[in-house]
């Protein structure tokens, strides 16, 4: 006599008032019709419609070839094979059992086929996380019923990822979940949690089968229904009357997912054919990085690391507030390593967020004209003219990190990034400690005299060599009073200085190279033959730099019709 025949011929005298009055006996549980009282879990019937549409299966992956062997088989064939499983867990055969073990082998002959291809991908990391934690290997096929081994699969009351984690249970186990990351997708991070919290529901139940129905509805489901049930201890198939619908074919689908995942080739299913073989490794990310950085640098589509990295919800790693690990094809990892700092500074400018802004400040428009405007209201009632020619030069300083200072604290400090700070003093970790004695550059602007009327003269001041904000704009203000007429003279027989070649370098942007140099982003666009909206630079790059714009002609005659008057230091004060 089996094992699950002895637990229950014992136990049925015992429970035979209770059993009346609950309803069918233990027999007649074990050997009924379950069409109507089992539910397919929703999580799974979603994912396996999804399934078709797996990146992973399209690229990677063909249809096997459908054996002529197409059959299923009968309720004895069932239970002779379940009895040979090498299972710690105990499979018993029931109707519910034969019911999904045909479905799987009939009617979803495809998505088996295809869940042995991605099985093929996944299941060494579930085995490997399932041993660390002691338990039983038959556990790797939880996902098969859960998600359809669809890392991206979502139930409909938000259950997320091949395990399904609900988020509060995902959080419990410490995955992290939020606006870009949710590691209930990481297929390696949620193994890991989805091991340990088994291990925890088992040792609560010492019974595997009330342990897998505790994952499916919860521990408080099943403790109600061992309340509902009474008696001394019980197991799944005692308490199943009073558990939630989908419940009750959760172990029955457990136990088919496990046959079928075994005996598949005798019933002529294959898995996919693999295409090509995906041979994957992991670097570690410390710096914030778009997908598209990583895909335009290494030529790696940018499906594939979606694909082996799902748990970035918007292709975005925020490597900047702590390491993470990514996934690549294992000679693009290698590409990675080398590469590193070229992905980091590709189009830094457009995927890096900005970590100082200074109010009132505008993207994308002439911040030239923009102060321009605002130097003349504020000095209209002065009479004043000012011209602060400005040009910008690079210095380095030097920081000695004090107690209790972060990069953040530094860098909010200097108004530059945490980022920059770390690429300029190769800070793989972005960690500091005091006493540290770090990098910092910052431009130097050198501001020229500014001449102003004598009823100004005393409230318009002029710093010089006044150390600035790279983010922040210093515009040129023209005299449009009296020397209007002097300055287009000056200009008209000023030459024209030559066109110069520039090369682009890290955190350059168009409108700082046009600043640097006299000019407007217009014409540094128009000189090198680009369209008025691009505004992307690429590091390296020779660029045209055009003759100095009117406003600057206007610097130098404002400078040379100063020899004639008394020199007068005036500016207007920044904040």
């Amino acid at each position: 006599m089996s094992r699950f025949n002895r637990i229950y011929s014992s136990t049925l005298f015992s429970l035979t008032a209770l059993i009346a009055s609950a309803g069918p006996s233990i027999l007649d549980i074990r050997h009924h019709n379950y069409t109507d009282t089992i539910a397919t879990p929703q999580a799974f019937e979603l994912a396996a419609r999804e399934l078709e549409e797996s990146f992973f299966l399209k690229k990677y992956t063909e249809p096997s070839a459908d054996s002529k062997n197409h059959h299923i088989g009968t309720p004895e064939e069932y239970q002779e094979w379940l009895a040979k499983l090498p299972a710690e867990i105990e499979m018993p055969y029931n109707s519910a059992v034969g019911n999904f073990i045909d479905m799987y082998l009939d009617r979803r002959r495809t998505l088996l086929s295809n869940m042995l291809a991605l099985h093929n991908y996944y299941g060494p990391i579930f085995i490997e996380e399932l041993s660390k934690e002691g338990l039983p290997l038959e556990l790797q096929y939880l996902p098969v019923i859960e998600s359809a081994i669809n890392p991206n699969a979502v139930s409909r009351v938000g259950a997320t990822g091949l395990w399904q984690f609900m988020s509060s249970t995902g959080s419990g186990m410490g995955l992290e979940i939020n606006s870009l990351v949710d590691e209930r997708r990481d297929p390696r991070k949620s193994s890991e949690a989805a091991a340990k919290y088994l291990k925890q529901l088992y040792n609560i139940y010492d019974d595997w089968s009330l342990a897998i129905a505790a994952y499916n509805c919860g521990p408080g489901n099943v403790n109600k229904a061992l309340r509902k049930a009474g008696g001394g201890k019980l197991d799944f198939w005692e308490i199943y009357n009073y558990l939630p619908k989908e419940t009750r074919g959760y172990v029955p689908m457990f136990i088919a997912a496990n046959y079928v995942m075994n005996y598949h080739d005798k019933y002529g299913i294959n898995p996919a054919v693999v295409k090509h073989r995906l041979v994957t490794d992991t670097v570690q990310v410390n710096d914030r990085l778009h997908f598209q950085q990583i895909a335009d640098v290494l030529q790696v589509p940018i499906d594939d690391i979606r694909m082996l990295n799902p748990q970035f919800r918007k292709d975005i790693i925020p490597g900047n507030s702590r390491p993470y690990s990514l996934v690549l094809p294992s000679q693009q990892a290698l590409s990675y390593i080398v590469s590193e700092d070229a992905i980091i500074n590709y189009d830094a400018d457009k995927y890096r967020p900005r970590t100082y802004v200074e109010p009132g400040e505008r993207a994308g428009r002439n911040d030239n004209l923009t102060q321009l405007a605002d130097s003349q209201s504020v000095n209209a009632t002065q009479n004043v003219a000012l011209n602060t020619a400005v040009s910008d030069r690079m210095e380095e300083l030097s920081h000695t990190v004090g107690r209790g200072e972060s990069l953040r604290d530094i860098a909010k400090h200097y108004g530059v990034s945490s980022t920059d700070i770390k690429r300029w003093n190769n800070l793989r970790r972005g960690k500091v400690k005091e006493g540290d004695v770090i990098k910092i550059q910052v431009y130097k602007r050198e501001v020229a005299e500014a001449s102003t009327s004598p009823a100004a003269e005393s409230t318009v001041t002029t710093r010089k060599n006044e150390t600035a904000r790279p983010a922040s704009n210093v515009s040129a203000s023209n005299d449009y009073r009296n020397s209007r007429k002097t300055t287009a003279a000056n200009t008209s027989k000023a030459k024209k200085p030559k066109t110069t070649t520039y090369k682009v370098k890290s955190g350059d942007t168009l409108e700082k190279i046009a600043r640097r140099n006299g000019t407007t982003v217009e014409a540094i666009q128009k000189a090198n033959g680009m369209s008025k909206g691009t505004t992307r630079i690429g590091i390296g790059k020779d660029l045209k730099i055009p003759a100095p714009s009117k406003s600057s002609s206007s610097k130098s005659s404002s400078k040379s019709s100063k020899s004639s008057k008394s020199k007068k230091k005036s500016g207007k004060k920044r904040r």
